[in-house]
């Protein structure tokens, strides 16, 4: 009687082993499936994920438009903004037919009557007068009057307010690139305005007057053209022009 709930058999462990191996075998049926379900979800996500990719690299899908904020360029009044260069040129009592500078940030738009020719280096140029002879040529010595002019029209030098003409060897970089370039094919007796871009400019910096990114404009009446030799003393060697 006090034995009357165990199992009746010779073994009485077999039947608490085999509850348990029914249990293991459901379990593991059970977590066989899980991974069967993951597995065929990693399977369709993958499949789901390469056909996302074939439609957006053939252009059959839509793309997303970008949110990020873009510069806008702002139109700018040119009529305005000549009519101010206009004023202030007036102001520095600029000569007549002086060019117009339009500037929008770095961008600059030089502002010109017909009577001025630009050259494929960007040197704009008008001849007043023509002159008569040769050209210079390299070596040479030129003996010219000048006024310089920055943009606004306000004089920044002259050699008529120093008293005496300017004499430089051409050929030599004792001018800036788009100076000796403006006056290379001029005649003695000629008068030429010139605008340089800051491209043939000369250098900047604490000491000078120019400005960077800044045209320059020149006056040049040229005078007289020379030939120069070298004349050789002992030791001492110099450069005769006459």
């Amino acid at each position: 009687m006090l034995y009357a709930d165990r199992p009746l058999t010779a073994f009485p462990n077999v039947g608490r082993l085999s509850i348990q191996k029914k249990y293991f075998l459901h379990c593991c049926s059970s977590c066989d499936s899980n991974d069967e379900r993951e597995q065929n979800g990693n399977i369709e996500y993958s499949k789901r994920r390469q056909l996302f990719l074939f439609l957006v690299s053939s252009g059959l899908f839509p793309t997303l438009p970008s949110i990020g904020k873009t510069k806008v360029k702002n139109p700018y009044d040119e009529k305005r903004l000549l009519e101010q260069n206009k004023r202030v040129q007036r102001e520095n009592n600029a000569p007549d037919d002086f060019p117009s500078f339009v500037r929008e940030g770095f961008e600059v738009k030089v502002v010109a009557s017909d009577n001025y020719i630009k050259s494929d280096s960007g040197l704009y140029y008008r001849d007043f007068e023509v002159g008569n002879g040769d050209f210079p040529k390299s070596g040479q010595q030129v003996t010219f009057h000048y006024i310089g002019y920055n943009e606004s029209g306000r004089r920044i030098d002259s050699s008529y307010q120093q008293g005496s003409p300017a004499k430089i060897r051409m050929g030599t970089n004792a001018l800036v690139p788009g100076f000796e370039e403006g006056i290379k094919d001029m005649k003695p007796g000629g008068k030429r305005r010139i605008i340089i871009p800051p491209e043939l400019g000369p250098p900047v910096g604490p000491s000078t007057f120019f400005s960077s990114k800044q045209f320059e404009v020149f006056d040049v009446e040229l005078l007289g053209v020379k030939d120069c030799t070298r004349r050789t003393i002992g030791f001492y060697s110099d450069v005769v022009c006459d």
